[in-house]
């Protein structure tokens, strides 16, 4: 039995303090590249003055895809650390957003790395894991496999549609479902 773990449903935004700097943090169930996307531009729309929107996802069972971003921070502070509790939880399908607010100290890159890190632990902590098995001999055939995912994802989906675009004060657009 192969399997592997994802969030099924996001937590509840997390803020995690640091001398005056706030960071808002994000765990979102994904599956493209394109949900990733519409994401970012939901959130930047309801922060609209936070200085930095740094990231890190991965999807994909059999293979894996990563992306991260420090989004002005410098090099490696940001989205590195992100993506690093992506893998200490061992969750893939599962987008980290931080956005910072700059609160007028600066931290130093070992004070960001450590505040992007907590953040992103804080924001899986507060998501709901789950372990997902799936039979090898399954894995052949694709068609099957994306039914499969879809409907690992399902249950979590309609829960998203009721309460999505009340949560976000209407800036969802039709057809996108984010579970915060």
């Amino acid at each position: 039995m192969f399997s592997y773990e994802t969030i099924i449903t996001s937590g509840t935004q997390v803020l995690y303090k640091d001398k005056g700097s706030k960071f808002y943090g994000y765990a979102i169930p994904i599956k493209t590249a394109k949900e990733v996307k519409e994401t970012l531009e939901i959130l930047k729309r309801k922060h609209s003055n936070a200085g930095h929107f740094c990231y890190a996802y991965q999807f994909g069972i059999e293979t894996t895809y990563y992306r991260v971003s420090d989004d002005g921070e410098p090099s490696n502070s940001a989205g590195l650390p992100i993506y690093g509790q992506l893998q200490a939880f061992n969750v893939t399908n599962t987008l980290i957003v931080v956005i910072r607010y700059f609160g007028g100290t600066k931290l130093g890159v070992g004070g960001l790395i450590n505040a992007y890190r907590t953040t992103a632990k804080l924001s899986l902590e507060a998501s709901e894991i789950k372990k997902i098995d799936i039979d090898p001999s399954l894995l052949e055939d694709k068609e099957m496999l994306e039914d499969l995912i879809k409907v690992a994802f399902k249950d979590a989906l309609s829960k998203v549609e009721s309460t999505s675009s009340q949560k976000m004060g209407g800036l969802v657009p039709p057809g996108m479902n984010l579970p915060f």
